[in-house]
């Protein structure tokens, strides 16, 4: 019993040597100097965001629309 804990230790052990070293992610845009956070870039942020949103949700709707229309024209013949 004591060898299979042993073993499983080993185990776990070189499984944790193969993972990369971890590396902090890069920035995409630079921090101020001071600190401080500029309340434009964050609601830039936010538009940019919602507008995507509001392109996917226009796409969504028409496809669903388009498939009610051409599922009512085959019904109807």
């Amino acid at each position: 019993m004591f060898y299979s804990i042993m073993s499983a230790e080993k185990i776990i052990s070189t499984e944790l040597k193969d993972f990369p070293p971890l590396e902090t992610p890069k920035k995409s845009e630079e921090v101020l100097s001071s600190g401080r956070v500029d309340i434009n870039h964050l609601l830039a942020r936010v538009r940019k965001k919602d507008k995507e949103e509001n392109k996917i949700n226009i796409i969504f709707f028409s496809m669903l629309a388009t498939l009610i229309l051409i599922v009512g024209i085959l019904l109807s013949l």
